[in-house]
């Protein structure tokens, strides 16, 4: 076990509660693995009968995945490690997607990336004022994975590729209006909603809905329309022109967003979205992300990405290949390609 992760029951109910608050709770792979032994404990514990998802303290839910291990695995040795930690934070991600008891993902602050790939499979997901939203992994020469591609597919009116290209933060409220959050609560209320949850597991969605508040306007309500008409293409370069022929602040804006990420991984986020959309399954939209990630985390713009973004802080990524004419159909399918049988995701 880790102390990265607090793990309890309380009366019938099951409480996983991130604690690794100087990294904002991003996952580790022991992290993963402690929260995947305790669900499957409590899938076949007949005394618990619903699951908290929470975070002990500080400001995330959860900020993400463990980049710096995955950029070590990138440069040191051939993405072996990274692999892994994809692999099994995938059969999380899939086992929370299907888990047979109510899990309650308290997005109380940040939630991005791997803090995503744990919160939306929940079957209640409570935002606040807090809540900040973001799938910014093009900016890191990354794609939306953790599942992204099966939640961010099925969002509609482009929003979710609107998302996952410009990686975009959305508020608490804007969660609601989208649908990535089912309530809407204060942060001051959220220690009553979880004493009640403790006390009547079997009343979840009454309480909170009785606890929940109308969240203030969703701002991004405002440019829905704009969002559905320029991201309306699965072809990257499309999008591009749609946003250069309009003269408008907003449309700029986007244009000069775009600019920054990588044209590699935002060509296979449109892609993925398209691909996952046609899928049956959220385990086959993981093989699908496991065979993405398995190739992108050793293609040079992951490393570069962080380089310029999170170690060195530049925010001048050397982006290989340098524009979306560069990124080829065949690249693409190469990063899309089945694995060999042996080394195929698979869920628990």
């Amino acid at each position: 076990m880790t102390d990265q992760v607090n793990i309890h029951t309380h009366g019938r109910i099951g409480h996983i509660s991130l604690n690794r608050p100087k990294a904002l709770h991003a996952l580790t792979l022991d992290m993963c693995h402690a929260m995947s032994a305790a669900l499957t404990e409590w899938a076949a514990d007949d005394a618990v009968e619903a699951v908290i998802l929470d975070h002990a303290e500080g400001r995330g839910f959860c900020a993400g995945g463990d980049i710096n291990l995955l950029r070590n695995s990138a440069l040191n040795d051939g993405g072996a490690s990274g692999r892994a930690f994809f692999h099994d934070e995938y059969q999380l991600n899939n086992q929370i997607m299907t888990y047979p008891k109510p899990i309650v993902a308290f997005m109380d602050g940040i939630t991005m990336g791997g803090g995503v790939g744990i919160a939306l499979p929940c079957k209640y997901r409570v935002a606040t004022e807090h809540t900040r939203f973001a799938m910014p992994e093009t900016g890191i020469g990354l794609f939306p994975d953790v599942g992204g591609g099966w939640h961010l597919a099925r969002f509609g009116g482009r929003l979710g590729q609107f998302l996952a290209l410009t990686g975009a933060r959305l508020d608490g409220a804007e969660c609601v209006w989208a649908g990535i959050a089912t309530h809407y609560l204060a942060s001051e209320r959220l220690e009553e909603a979880k004493a009640r949850i403790v006390e009547h597991p079997d009343r979840i969605a009454g309480i909170l809905s009785e606890l929940s508040e109308t969240p203030p306007e969703a701002r991004i309500e405002g440019n829905a329309e704009k969002i559905a008409r320029h991201f309306a293409s699965d072809r990257y370069e499309d999008i591009l022109a749609s946003l250069e022929a309009e003269d408008s602040d907003w449309a700029a804006k986007e244009l000069a967003t775009l600019r920054t990420k990588s044209p590699q991984t935002c060509k296979v986020a449109l892609r993925q979205l398209a691909t996952s959309e046609k899928l049956d399954s959220f385990a086959n939209n993981m093989v699908m992300e496991y065979r993405i990630a398995s190739r992108v985390l050793t293609r040079p713009d992951f490393a570069e990405g962080v380089r310029a973004v999170i170690v060195d802080k530049t925010n001048d990524p050397k982006w290989d290949p340098a524009t979306p004419e560069g990124v080829s159909e065949e690249l693409l399918d190469s990063i899309f390609a089945p694995l060999p049988a042996d080394e195929e995701w698979k869920p628990l």
